[in-house]
């Protein structure tokens, strides 16, 4: 049921932050200076997220800023064939769509360059936002770069606060992307600034060790980031699989093992698959063997986006995921 074009259904799952063009070498292993070409690969966690909940057959929406561009219509429209509401999407037309040309290495795993000087995405104000959209998530997704430059700070924090006031699960994946900050000390403290208000965050190992600074990826280190109000801690591993923490328990599910390609989306895709499962059963969280079973599907939904290149593309249905499962 839709009221003035807002989904009304209370399992609407919102994403908020970036979206953006990752270019990504034609072969893989080589520096971007050695890449013969290019291909365009839809991107930005926040809007990964949302096609990954749609691709289950959850129900999302994506709130952001793209440039009044043929890049920015491109992204529109796939969230738009991905089954993503784009009612909280707006248009610059003063700023580019952000681009980010990204290296595969050998191993699968990345590196990054960004072109936002300023990208629309950071052009957000908090008076453009589409409250009624914010007010009826049951979950509201964010990550941490929509807090490195105002305005889209400044939005960023009115959207949590309103969503909060909704009475949403607030759901937080850092997502740290170092070369986007000024400095590693100001991304560990404006990550943090929120750190609280959150109910559930997931961490990857990296981010773990960033946040803690401890080198050591175990509990100890686990339970520095846990504060009263979470309902779950997670922290996810690779291949290694994902560590959990509630109020009441803790424990490891394993990873499944695929052949890697590119790794880009899989953190993304396990959000996805998690937010899925909560949207319709909070009590999840109170309930460790109800719990481990949706951390096994969200690990296969992750492991099966590593298994092609590009995050978009390779996110998984409910079939993938329940294939590969049965299958290990």
């Amino acid at each position: 049921m839709a009221v003035n074009g807002v989904v009304s259904d209370k399992s609407v799952i919102v994403s908020f932050g970036e979206m953006l063009i990752d270019f990504v070498p034609t072969v893989s292993g080589v520096s971007l200076a050695e890449a013969p070409g290019f291909l365009k690969a839809p991107g930005g966690a926040p809007a990964n997220v949302a096609i990954a909940v749609s691709r289950l057959g959850g129900k999302a929406s994506f709130v952001g800023k793209l440039g009044d561009d043929e890049f920015g219509r491109m992204l529109a429209d796939i969230l738009k064939q991905n089954g993503v509401s784009c009612d909280g999407i707006l248009f610059d037309q003063g700023a580019r769509t952000a681009l980010a040309f990204v290296t595969l290495r050998a191993d699968g795993e990345r590196e990054f360059m960004f072109y936002r000087n300023p990208s629309a995405d950071m052009l957000l104000k908090p008076e453009e936002l589409n409250l009624d959209l914010i007010r009826s998530a049951k979950v509201f997704h964010y990550g941490s770069i929509s807090l490195i430059v105002d305005p889209c700070r400044s939005a960023h924090l009115k959207a949590m606060e309103v969503a909060k006031e909704s009475g949403a699960l607030l759901s937080y994946d850092p997502n740290l992307r170092l070369p986007l900050w000024p400095s590693a000390d100001e991304a560990r403290k404006q990550i943090l600034s929120i750190w609280d208000k959150a109910d559930i965050v997931k961490v990857s190992d990296v981010e773990l060790e960033f946040l803690t600074g401890s080198d050591k990826i175990d509990d100890e280190s686990a339970m520095k980031l846990w504060r009263p109000n979470f309902t779950l801690l997670l922290v996810t591993l690779g291949d290694k699989g994902s560590r959990y923490y509630t109020k009441n328990f803790h424990g490891a599910v394993d990873a499944f093992h695929v052949n890697t390609v590119d790794t880009t989306g899989a953190g993304d895709s396990f959000v996805g698959a998690l937010l899925c499962k909560i949207v319709n059963d909070p009590t999840i969280v109170e309930n460790e063997s109800k719990l481990r079973e949706v951390l096994k599907f969200a690990n296969a939904c992750g492991a099966i986006t590593t298994t092609k290149k590009g995050a978009i593309p390779a996110l998984p249905t409910v079939a993938d995921a329940l294939a590969l499962i049965n299958g290990a």
